[in-house]
């Protein structure tokens, strides 16, 4: 038995050997087949990589900033404290406080596109019928996309080494271009809010001092106890904040939700402003509190509130006009909130085809589709009589099929 086994193993590593050799003789049988093969795909693969144009590719990369962009004169404001933090919210709130994904949506955005197209003629270049048919030329032209650091690559490829510079820088610049738009819209926003609140504060703090003077005038009162004065500057003071947290409420209402953490905080800052008010006046809801005045007269007293009203609109109009001239400032800036940190250059090289990777490739590929030509050849011309009519009437039956 065991010399059985050894008989039919070496049989079997016979049979093997003589298939792979027989292998050998069905490809050196066909040779000149296989070289025909190789030489016509090698031949087709030239011709179409000489055919193919160069593309060229340029890359631009940005830095967009950080999201906690407050720094310098916000900083400088939110540790003043009182009216003078609400304007750091007011100087902080602008698009610079996005991340990448806010300038990678703003770099895909169909307008930034159409601006890309109209400003280089792309219409034309791309022999496009459709703005929409060049926007689809140009998204298959330019990719854009954030690294792990941050910074975010703006590639443009062109068959023209110059316009693929020009795409790339173009992109760019009309990101600026949004970005300053929207940063200016906010602001401009602000501002316009702003003035329409000092218009009026100007007109009640014009009535205000005529009607001090008015009073004083016909009464001929000089000066006022400094007890009473002393409680009108701390109302006056309350009242400004109170006045200036109501102004940082109305514009970030305008742009937020009340869900929001800082219409939240503005809403905790005029219930504590409110509640100080009325610890001060001693009373619940009203304006005319003033401690220490049962033994002012008459005239006096009146004079009192008349000098505490212009006193709150002096302090009103002072937090406003603080507030106007940093939502000017805003809106002054002529810079967009990203840096340019490399600016796309006309290559040199060309970045694709790879002609020779091209040719290489299909030289192996059109070799291994050959020999498998030749080994089915090679099966093909080894079958039996019985094969070839079951091959036969196949075929019959094909052609016959309905």
């Amino acid at each position: 038995m065991p010399d059985m086994q050894n008989r039919i193993e070496v049989g079997e590593e016979e049979e093997e050997e003589v298939n792979m050799l027989e292998v050998l003789q069905a490809i050196v049988k066909r040779k000149m087949l296989i070289i025909k093969i190789c030489a016509g795909a090698i031949v087709a693969a030239l011709i179409v990589a000489l055919i193919l144009p160069n593309v060229y590719s340029s890359t631009a990369k940005i830095l967009p900033p950080q999201k906690d962009n407050g720094g310098g004169l916000t900083a400088l404001l939110g540790q003043a404290g009182g009216g003078l933090a609400g304007l750091a919210g007011l100087a902080s709130g602008s698009l610079s406080g996005g991340g990448g994904e806010l300038y990678l949506g703003i770099l895909k955005s169909r307008s930034v596109a159409d601006a890309v197209i109209k400003r280089l003629d792309l219409m034309t270049v791309y022999e496009a019928k459709t703005l929409e048919a060049a926007r689809k030329d140009l998204d298959g032209m330019v990719k854009v996309q954030a690294g792990k650091d941050g910074i975010i690559s703006i590639t443009a490829e062109d068959k023209d080494p110059k316009r693929a510079a020009l795409l790339a820088n173009a992109f760019v610049d009309e990101l600026g271009k949004v970005t300053i738009r929207l940063n200016l819209s906010k602001a401009g926003t602000e501002r316009v809010f702003l003035e329409k609140r000092l218009e009026l504060v100007k007109k009640d703090l014009k009535t205000a001092e005529e009607a001090v003077k008015s009073f004083a005038q016909a009464n001929k009162i000089v000066q006022v106890d400094s007890q009473a004065k002393a409680s009108i500057e701390g109302i006056a003071r309350l009242k400004a904040e109170l006045a200036s947290k109501e102004v940082q409420l109305a514009v970030l209402s305008s742009n937020q939700t009340e869900q929001s953490p800082e219409v939240k905080a503005i809403h905790t800052g005029i219930n504590r402003l409110k509640g100080e008010l009325s610890a001060i006046t001693g009373t619940q809801g009203s304006d005319d509190g003033i401690p220490s005045l049962g033994n002012v007269p008459r005239v006096g007293l009146e004079y009192v509130r008349k000098v505490r009203e212009l006193k709150i609109q002096e302090a009103i109009f002072e937090q406003l006009t603080k507030q106007y001239e940093m939502a000017k400032l805003n809106e002054a800036k002529d810079s967009t909130s990203f840096q340019v940190l490399d600016e796309a250059v006309v290559p040199v090289k060309k970045a694709r085809p790879a002609r020779a990777l091209i040719v290489i490739l299909t030289a192996v590929g059109a070799f291994f589709v050959a020999i498998f030509l030749v080994l089915i050849q090679e099966y093909l011309s080894r079958l039996s009589e019985e094969d070839r009519e079951i091959i036969a009437d196949i075929k019959r039956t094909g052609l016959h099929f309905k």
